[in-house]
């Protein structure tokens, strides 16, 4: 074979390679399509994020009420200058933490802002800690949440927030010691603002967490459901991170 018809081929074999790498590429993303909040139910507001109409209608409502930040774990920072009053959906109180040596001060002002939120005439349903436990970490942070249960009262449910490695590669002895500890957790699908490449990977080992799980998804991040997802008898379905247009 002469130079000029080997250079040919290994040009032809880069070009046949980088179609294969496009044509995979538009096979990934097919039936995608950005996560329309008016398609869903419940959903994340968060501090400086205005509501919007589809709130009017939704069943389940996740509202961040402070955060435990890293610079000071005894203080709960409040981040919603009055308590809500929803009445027509389930209310959750979130909240986002930097870490887990919580100080009393924090509890205290949890059970503070869950009568508050009760007594303005929300539906709270419970508490959801935000905390991105990593997957090495997840036994540790069951005792946490263990600890944590045993002082929210009994009329309220405990939900967290996970990463989808959780199932994918979690020991199956930690988590199984969120069985009977949490009610639920929501898988969260997205970073920032984008949905996470790859999350069909580790969402097809979801049915590993061992308790009620939704799948958290970000307003108009591109999502295509996985196969088999709703044949899991624990997936409850989905919660849409509103954002701001």
């Amino acid at each position: 074979m002469g130079q000029k018809a080997a250079l040919l081929l290994v040009a032809v074999r880069r070009g046949l390679i980088l179609l294969l790498a496009l044509v995979l590429a538009a096979c990934s993303t097919e039936h995608s399509s950005p996560v329309d909040a008016a398609d869903h139910d419940a959903f994340y507001l968060w501090a400086g994020v205005r509501p919007q109409p589809v709130l009017d209608r939704a069943k389940t409502i996740y509202l961040l009420d402070g955060e435990v930040r890293a610079d000071n774990p005894a203080r709960l920072v409040g981040l919603r200058p009055s308590a809500p009053r929803i009445n027509h959906a389930e209310v959750w109180l979130v909240v986002r933490a930097a870490r887990l040596d919580w100080g009393e001060g924090v509890h205290t002002a949890i059970a503070r802002d869950l009568r508050r939120w009760q007594a303005a005439g929300s539906k709270v349903v419970g508490l959801q800690v935000d905390f991105d436990a990593a997957t090495p970490g997840l036994a540790d942070y069951a005792a946490f949440l263990r600890g944590l249960r045993q002082r929210l009262p009994r009329q309220y449910r405990l939900s967290v927030t996970g990463l989808m490695d959780w199932s994918a590669n979690a020991d199956p002895a930690a988590l199984a010691q969120l069985k009977g500890v949490v009610d639920e957790v929501v898988v969260q699908s997205y970073q920032g603002t984008t949905t996470i490449p790859g999350y069909e990977r580790y969402l097809k080992r979801l049915a590993r967490v061992p308790v009620p799980h939704r799948v958290a998804l970000v307003q108009g991040g591109e999502w295509r459901e996985p196969e088999g997802l709703r044949r899991d008898p624990l997936f409850t379905g989905y919660v849409v991170f509103l954002r701001n247009p």
